[in-house]
């Protein structure tokens, strides 16, 4: 078994720390078996070291080549780790009779899947059941699909009168007032565009083509505004309790847009993103990058933020002190040094020490690792990485360019580098950005499809149903399902409800009645 994975136990046995002193004993048990194989390591280092001066001396012949500075033969030493292993060449064998490949398993259906049963009996027994007995039966399954359709709801209120007045029943609450669309058609709509990127053009289409219902899309835009505005008090409700946290990531997107005061030519939009690792997302547009959005958005945060190395997030950390520390974003760090992997080998072995980082962050995700156990591993494996890492750097930084590529990740690197190394000590902090990025694509894929926004104001509309979807899927949640109950408990219902009409909120509620039905 590896030091890394003697390291990384399982959750399960960290979880049976229990006191003070079974932690400091598993502690010392640790660090004495991580210095014993480090003295292992550094004998075995010192051999290399004595291998490679001796091929220096043999390849290069004579005293003029035993002058290499330390510098170049740290480098060298580092690109040493660069090199594949090579396996020893086995004797060919004769080629082996090939097998079909095996088919991979077939995953369970879901079990809440509508079921249509449908009986097969053989045709002797429809002609003399009496005379069979049954042994038992076979059962096949067989996945199909029924096309969505639209469903005409109508309400019917009789009127009576008696000697005094006339009397009807009023109208249950509806989302927008005289108006066609049910819940369950809000939902198609808002899902269709900003979940399955549908713009409302190809929408109209499909409804008029597959369906043969006429619906417009000024009509369907329409629709969306509404929807967009019954959210809006969901969206505050979501931003209030993201902001009370003390962990955020944030990143921003570009997106376009008609300004109808500039014909003829789309504007260059943002929407702003701030998440928690496997909380809330929450999107803001605004038509600027300039540091105005997010020091309105975080003026009540305190914490501590990731992000990437946009000098917005920085002027905002040295304007708020220690009430805002970032942290940094090792994925953009590793980005630089993968486009600068054509200007030499030193790129490729700062390369494989990020993914050695990376490795770790793995693993600690396979194992469950809980916030302690992820920091004490950072500190005995990530640490060290990071350090030789920096040495690395800083020699390299002497022998490039600074314009180059490979010169240009080195700076962006070591002038962030504080940032970079503060999730080592805090196992609630993640290595990088990324799922904050992932919470963005959706938009990407969406704006690919219907190219830019048709209105400034329909920036901020985008952004809170951007909101409520990417929450959805962070918490597991079908949004299908989501959207339809909310839309229609939101006509009815009160200011205190709210709260429990997010999708975090909403998925807490669900999950048990789930595990209870099971």
């Amino acid at each position: 078994m590896s030091l890394f994975l003697q390291l990384t136990m399982d959750a399960a046995l960290a979880n049976q720390i229990t006191s003070l002193d079974e932690a400091r004993a598993f502690i010392t048990q640790l660090r004495n078996e991580f210095q014993q194989s480090l003295a292992a390591l550094q004998t075995e280092n010192q051999l290399l070291r004595q291998k490679l001066e001796f091929f220096i001396k043999r390849y290069f012949g004579g005293t003029k080549n035993e002058s290499l500075d330390r510098a170049q033969l740290e480098l060298l030493l580092a690109g040493l780790e660069a090199l594949p292993v090579t396996a020893p060449v086995a004797e060919p064998k004769a080629p082996a009779r090939s097998t079909p490949a095996a088919r991979p398993a077939r995953q369970p259906l879901p079990a809440n899947l509508e079921t249509d049963r449908v009986v097969l009996e053989p045709a002797e027994v429809q002609q003399q059941p009496e005379g069979w007995r049954k042994l038992g039966e076979e059962v096949t399954e067989e996945l199909d699909w029924k096309p969505a359709k639209f469903i005409k709801r109508l309400y019917i209120r009789p009127k009576y009168a008696n000697a005094e007045r006339i009397v009807i029943a009023p109208l249950p609450a509806r989302l927008i007032e005289k108006g066609l669309p049910g819940a369950g058609l809000l939902t198609q709509v808002i899902v269709g565009k900003y979940e399955d990127h549908l713009p409302l053009y190809r929408q109209e289409k499909i409804y008029r083509e597959r369906h043969g219902v006429n619906l417009s899309r000024q009509t369907l835009c329409g629709w969306v505004e509404a929807a967009a505005d019954w959210l809006a008090p969901i969206y505050r409700e979501m931003k209030t309790a993201l902001v009370a946290r003390d962990y955020l990531q944030a990143d921003e997107t570009p997106i376009r847009y008609l300004d109808p005061d500039v014909k003829g030519k789309s504007q260059q939009g943002w929407l702003w993103t701030y998440s928690q690792p496997q909380g809330d997302v929450v999107f803001e547009w605004h038509i600027s990058r300039s540091r105005e959005g997010p020091r309105e958005f975080l003026k009540t945060f305190k914490g501590k933020l990731q992000t990437d190395g946009y000098g917005v997030y920085e002027s905002l950390a040295r304007e708020r002190g220690q009430e805002l520390i970032l942290i940094g974003c090792w994925a953009h760090v590793r980005r630089g040094f993968h486009e600068a992997l054509g200007e030499g080998r030193s790129a490729a072995w700062l390369v494989g020490q990020i993914g050695k980082l990376y490795a770790i962050e793995k693993h600690l995700r396979e194992k469950n690792a809980g916030p302690q156990l992820r920091a004490a591993v950072r500190t005995w494996q990530s640490r060290p990485i990071l350090a030789r890492l920096r040495r690395a750097m800083e020699i390299v930084r002497r022998r490039v360019l600074p314009k180059s590529l490979l010169g240009q990740a080195i700076d962006y690197a070591l002038a962030r580098w504080e940032t970079l190394i503060r999730y080592v000590d805090d196992g609630g902090l993640e290595i990088d950005n990324n799922l904050c990025e992932n919470a963005i694509r959706p938009t990407a894929v969406g704006k690919k499809n219907f190219l830019f926004i048709g209105h400034p104001d329909a920036g901020q509309r985008s952004a809170v149903i951007y909101s409520v979807l990417g929450s959805c899927r962070r918490h597991g949640i079908n949004p299908d399902e989501y959207l339809r109950d909310v839309f229609e408990r939101l006509p009815k219902a009160k200011t205190s409800d709210l709260k429990s009409l997010t999708p975090a909120a909403w998925a807490k509620a669900k999950r048990p009645a789930a595990h209870s039905a099971a």
